[in-house]
């Protein structure tokens, strides 16, 4: 499982949460403490937003705790948003077109978990993404194939029904192929004005994921980067996380009982 990271708030640098504290996103690559394998080697991504529409990308192969450019750069760039990802693949190729987060126009999308028996859907998963989403498709990973199935169903202009049209789609086709492994979902969404996470699961156990309000905004991270839990409000499992600016930041409760996504 992966480890991430995102921030919306006022301006911060991006080296204050992603490789300063403690337990920083870095630190998790190579020693997360909550996910199945300690070791999130398999390359990493940040997406930003600055002073244009659109937001900025950098993604590598390399492990993020060997990689100087990467922390470099997190010392330089200041960014409202921004979303950072360290990968452990689940089945796909370590590539750069397979690291989080993924762009499409200004949205920035990043997922932690896994479509179980991806590998025996994957075409017909595909054949549900229309021509013009699908010619954005670089890399050849449930998450991407996933995030461009939801930009079909709305994603710009209602996350949550698109997500859950999107996961239900998915289950559908994991029945038909009598999948019995799991879907498991963290995600953050973000358009550089807002953030919206994800903590679903359709066996009711989801990765780990928190969130916490500063002084300058709010960070949602898969592991409390100060290695503390007190402080930090775990996201319930099946709930979504909205937070925009201006507004008091929404915690969507689950309707499906122990938050089950539909099974």
């Amino acid at each position: 499982m992966c480890r991430f990271l995102a921030y919306h708030g006022e301006p911060v640098y991006l080296d204050d949460l992603v490789c300063t504290p403690t337990h920083s996103l870095i630190h998790q690559s190579l020693h997360a403490a909550e996910a199945k394998t300690e070791t999130n080697g398999d390359g990493f991504g940040i997406g930003w937003y600055g002073e244009r529409p659109e937001p900025g990308l950098f993604r590598d192969v390399r492990p993020a705790w060997s990689d100087e450019n990467l922390r470099s750069l997190a010392r330089q760039i200041r960014a409202r948003t921004f979303l950072a990802h360290v990968r452990a693949s689940t089945g796909t190729a370590t590539a750069r077109a397979n690291c989080h987060p993924f762009a499409y126009g200004r949205l920035l999308f990043m997922h932690n978990g896994q479509i179980g028996g991806y590998g025996r859907i994957k075409r017909r998963l595909e054949a549900l993404i229309p021509d013009h989403l699908y010619e954005a498709r670089a890399g050849s990973t449930d998450s991407e194939a996933l995030f461009l199935l939801a930009l079909a169903n709305g994603l710009e202009t209602d996350p949550v029904a698109a997500m859950a049209e999107s996961v239900a789609a998915v289950r559908g086709l994991m029945r038909a192929a009598g999948i019995e492994e799991p879907l498991r979902l963290t995600a953050v969404l973000s358009d550089g004005e807002s953030l919206t996470a994800f903590r679903w699961a359709c066996d009711g156990r989801p990765p780990s994921l928190y969130w916490r309000e500063t002084g300058s905004g709010i960070v949602v991270v898969s592991e409390p980067i100060d290695g503390c839990r007190e402080g930090w409000s775990v996201v319930p499992k099946g709930a979504t996380l909205i937070a925009r600016a201006g507004e008091p930041t929404r915690v969507i409760a689950p309707e499906a009982p122990e938050g089950r996504i539909a099974a």
